[in-house]
C-alpha cells in the first residue's frame, strides 16, 4: 500500500513537470508527437499483439464473456485504426492559446481571454485498450499531461500501448512523462489517483456504473463524467407521423447499450391510439421489450408489459423502452424533469412555438427537436473526437472535445496603466 501510494506521488509530481512544458509547446510539435506516436503503434503491432495476446489468455481462464473478450482484442485492423485516431487528433484544428473578446477599457488596456490547457487530466477507464491511445491523444493534442489507469483486465495491452505513446512524444523532444501509465492492478491506486489534488487538475471516468460511483464518492479532485443515460423521445401531438417513427425507431434501436440511446418514449395523448400500435408493433418485431403505461397497454393490448416507476427511472442499456402516454407537453417536460439523467432529449413536433419551448425548458446536455437522440455524440456535433458525455454544468456539458480539456483565463494587454 505504502508503494503503491509512493509510486502516484511519483507519477504525479512527473506529470505536473511535464505538463509545464507540453503547455509551453507549439501546436506543431505536438502535431509532430502525434504522428510520431501513431508511427511507433504500427511499428511495434507485434509487441502490442503478443501483449494483448496475454490479456486474452487471462481473460479466457477467468471466465469473461466473449463479447468483453472481443471488446479486448487488438487485430491488426484494431491497431490500424487506433493509429488512425490519432492522426485524426492532430489534424483536429488546435484550441490551446486562441484569444478571444479582446475589449478596450476606458483607460486604454485590452482585457480579453486566452485558452489554455486544464494542466494534468486523471483518466480512469475500462475494458477497450484503444481508449489509452485516444485519450492521450486529446490530451496531448490540448497541452495536457495526462495520467492513466486502465482495467485490469487490459494491463498488458494498455502498458505496450503506453510506452509506445511516450516514445513518440519522447522523439518528438517533449517529455514522455506527458503520457503516463499507472502499471498497477492494485486498486490501492485508484484511490491514491483520486487524492492527487496536489498535481492532478480533473478527472474523468469512462466506464460502468460502479467505477464512475467510486469516482464520484471517493475524489477530492472536479470530475468531468455522466452516470445515467436516460434519454427521451417525445412524440407531440404536431409530430409528422412517418418521422416520429423513424426517430423513434433509430433513439432506441440503433445501439441498444449506449447512453444516448432513447430509453423512454413519450406520446401526446391526441395522436397515441394512431402512432402506437405500428410503432409498437416495428419495435417487438425487432426484438424490443416494451413496458407502458395504463394507457399504452390499453391502446396496444396485453403485448406491452406494465411499466413500474422504477422503468423510467432505469438506463437499460438493452432492447427495452418504457413508454408513456401523456395528456400534454406540459405533462411531457414535467416527466422529463422529474426522470431525466439530463443527458439527451429530443421532441418531435412540426410546430416551431411548441419546440423552441421544449429547447428552452429541458434541462439536459442535449436538447434536439425532430433529430434521433443517438446524435449526441462528438463526431456528429463537428467536434471530432471526445473524452465522453459530460452531463455537469461546470466546466462542460456535453461531448466532451478538445474544447472540453481546455479552461480560459483572462489576460490583459497594458501601456503602463496604474490604478487609482
Amino acid at each position: 500500500m505504502s508503494d503503491t501510494i509512493a509510486m502516484m506521488e511519483q507519477i504525479g509530481q512527473q506529470a505536473r513537470a511535464a505538463a509545464r512544458l507540453l503547455s509551453a509547446s507549439d501546436g506543431t510539435t505536438r502535431n509532430r508527437a502525434l504522428a510520431l506516436m501513431a508511427d511507433r503503434l504500427l511499428a511495434d503491432r507485434e509487441a502490442l499483439q503478443a501483449a494483448n495476446a496475454l490479456d486474452l489468455a487471462a481473460a479466457e481462464a477467468n471466465g469473461l464473456t466473449p463479447a468483453m473478450i472481443d471488446r479486448l482484442r487488438l487485430t491488426d485492423k484494431g491497431i490500424q485504426a487506433m493509429a488512425d485516431g490519432v492522426r485524426e487528433v492532430a489534424a483536429l484544428p488546435d484550441p490551446v492559446g486562441e484569444i478571444t473578446e479582446m475589449k478596450p477599457r476606458p483607460n486604454g488596456m485590452l482585457v480579453g481571454r486566452m485558452r489554455v490547457p486544464l494542466g494534468v487530466i486523471g483518466i480512469i477507464y475500462e475494458s477497450r485498450p484503444n481508449v489509452t491511445a485516444d485519450a492521450a491523444a486529446l490530451c496531448v493534442k490540448s497541452g495536457n499531461a495526462v495520467i492513466l489507469r486502465g482495467g485490469s483486465e487490459a494491463i498488458h495491452s494498455n502498458r505496450a500501448i503506453a510506452a509506445c505513446l511516450a516514445a513518440g512524444l519522447q522523439e518528438a523532444g517533449l517529455p514522455a512523462a506527458a503520457v503516463q501509465f499507472i502499471d498497477t492492478t492494485d486498486r490501492a491506486a485508484v484511490g491514491a489517483l483520486l487524492k492527487s489534488d496536489r498535481y492532478v487538475d480533473i478527472i474523468i471516468p469512462r466506464g460502468g456504473k460502479g467505477l464512475i460511483q467510486r469516482v464520484m464518492e471517493e475524489s477530492h479532485i472536479p470530475v468531468i463524467k455522466h452516470l445515467d443515460g436516460i434519454c427521451h423521445t417525445y412524440v407531440d401531438r404536431y409530430a409528422d407521423p412517418q418521422m416520429a417513427e423513424e426517430l423513434t425507431f433509430n433513439g432506441k434501436m440503433q445501439r441498444t447499450g449506449v447512453c444516448n440511446a432513447t430509453e423512454t418514449l413519450l406520446v401526446h395523448q391526441a395522436v397515441a391510439a394512431d402512432f402506437l400500435p405500428y410503432m409498437c408493433h416495428r419495435l417487438q418485431e425487432a426484438g424490443c421489450e416494451l413496458r407502458g403505461c395504463a394507457e399504452t397497454q390499453a391502446i396496444v393490448g396485453e403485448s406491452i408489459l406494465p411499466a413500474t416507476p422504477e422503468d423510467y427511472d432505469t438506463e437499460h442499456l438493452a432492447a427495452i423502452l418504457s413508454i408513456r402516454v401523456v395528456a400534454s407537453l406540459d405533462e411531457a417536460l414535467a416527466h422529463i424533469e422529474a426522470h431525466s439523467s439530463r443527458h439527451t432529449e429530443t421532441i418531435v413536433t412540426r410546430d416551431h412555438g411548441r419546440a423552441m419551448r421544449f429547447l428552452r425548458e429541458v434541462d439536459s446536455s442535449a436538447v434536439m427537436v425532430n433529430a434521433s437522440t443517438r446524435f449526441n455524440d462528438g463526431f456528429q456535433f463537428g467536434l471530432g473526437a471526445e473524452m465522453g458525455i459530460s452531463t455537469d454544468k461546470l466546466h462542460v456539458r456535453g461531448p466532451v472535445g478538445l474544447e472540453g480539456l481546455t479552461c480560459l483565463k483572462y489576460i490583459v494587454l497594458g501601456d503602463g496603466q496604474l490604478r487609482q
